[in-house]
Formats: C-alpha cells, structure tokens, sequence
C-alpha cells in the first residue's frame, strides 16, 4: 500500500482524467459529521451498548418493531437521529465532482440523507433514509420535520392514529429492488469506482462490487476491508479529508 501523500496525488490525477464515476459509501462517510458508525471497535453502536436491553440487531429488526413499537423508537431517537448533523467536506467533494459531471452516482448505506444535503443528486439509498416516513395503516406520508415533533414518543398518523414507521430497511427486510437495480446498473457502467467508509462486510451491499467492469477500483476507509487486495488504489485514513483534499475542498 502506497503512503498516504503519494496515494492521495494518484487519486487526484484519477479523478481528473475520469469522466464516470460511481461512489460506493458506507457509514464511515458520515462519521465526520459526528453520526457514529456500527461496527467500530469502541464508538460504533453495535460494541457501545446502550439503555435497552436488547442487542441493536434485534431492536433494528421488522419483527422487533412490530412487537416492541415504543423499544425501538427509543432507540430510534437516541441513535439513528441526528437532526443537527451537517454534511462534511467528503459529502461536498462528491456533490462537487457531480456537478462537474464526472460523478454519475452516490450509492449509499446511509439513512441520513447528508449526501442530498451537501447537494448530491443522484443517490441511491440503499436501506432507505430517515427523511422519508409513512402511516403503517393508511400510509399518510410524512416529513422528517413533522415526526420531530414525536421525539421521543412512538408518532401516531394524524388520520387514523396508525403507528408512523421511517421508510429506512429494518433487519429481515428486503432491499428495494429498483433502487438496486440502479445501483447495480451505475456500477456496471462506471469506468471509476471509488467505495469509502464500509467495511464491505456486511451483504447483499458488499457483493455490489462484483458487478463492477471498470479500470479503476478504489478503496478509502480507516481500517483494511477484504476486498484491498483487489483495488487499484487503497488509501487508509479519513475519507472527509482524503476526498476533500483530492478534489481541492477547503475547509
């Protein structure tokens, strides 16, 4: 593995010569933006624990809610809902590099919407995102904004006071299948594809990259994955400043 400095340089000269390019991101995208991530060592919410007395795998599950509606939106609101986060120069450098029309597609696992925040148009959210809420009984829909207003409650739809659900994939739940269709299709396509901020642990997510046919394969995260010795390029370390200094970000 090339040294940061030298590895950095390379992915700017790539970034420069492509014109598709397909980001591929996981919870350490948003990290820098003070949102944890799962499966960290010591701040991810899987290893930290936490007030209820189940594991997050099982709140997190459609069987769970379904029983326990007021358990899992306690949990909810303590650690999926960061309403102040703020998108941080990762998620700029990619909304740049879209609208310089080199970026054709955000592909994310992230349910908190910062990329479409800092400007990204084209995102395929792949478990779905915590803007987007609906009525469980006559499917009302409903905004981030109003189901702030049930912070730590279990919100009922104003219709017909049905429990309202965040429109994000729970364990034992299906991916949407026209988001990865798209997701599937933007990879295929891309000469580019940079995946930041996953573990590439964690399926069906993780097998997207074989359907990857491109030239350039890269891999930034903080940590080794089990697909680095298949990159082009791996750069270890901050993917926020790493992508902001390649694509000339300030602070």
């Amino acid at each position: 593995m090339k040294k940061n400095r030298e590895a950095v340089e390379e992915l700017k000269k790539i970034l420069e010569e492509t014109e598709n390019l397909v980001f591929f991101g996981g919870a350490g995208t948003s990290t820098e933006s003070s949102i944890p991530d799962f499966r960290s060592k010591d701040e991810g919410l899987y290893s930290r624990g936490g007030k209820q007395d189940y594991p997050p795998e099982i709140i997190l599950s459609h069987s769970f809610f379904l029983k326990h509606p007021k358990i899992f939106y306690q949990y909810y609101w303590d650690n999926l809902v960061h309403e102040k986060a703020k998108p941080n120069r990762g998620h700029y450098a990619l909304a740049a590099l879209e609208e310089q029309g080199k970026l054709k597609a955000v592909i994310t696992q992230n349910v908190d919407g910062l990329h479409q925040k800092a400007g990204s148009r084209k995102v395929y959210e792949l478990h779905g995102s915590i803007h987007r809420n609906y009525c469980m009984e006559c499917h009302e829909e409903y905004s981030f904004e109003e189901l702030l207003k049930n912070r730590g409650k279990v919100p009922a739809c104003n219709k017909c006071q049905g429990i309202i659900r965040p429109a994000v994939t729970l364990y034992e739940e299906p991916l949407n299948l026209s988001v990865i269709e798209g997701a599937i299709a933007a990879i295929e396509q891309a000469e580019v594809l940079i995946v930041g901020g996953t573990s590439l642990v964690v399926y069906p997510a993780a097998g997207f990259l074989e359907y990857f046919q491109g030239k350039k394969l890269i891999i930034i995260n903080r940590e080794k994955t089990p697909r680095d010795h298949r990159a082009d390029l791996v750069i270890q370390g901050s993917i926020g400043e790493i992508l902001a200094e390649a694509v000339g970000i300030e602070e």
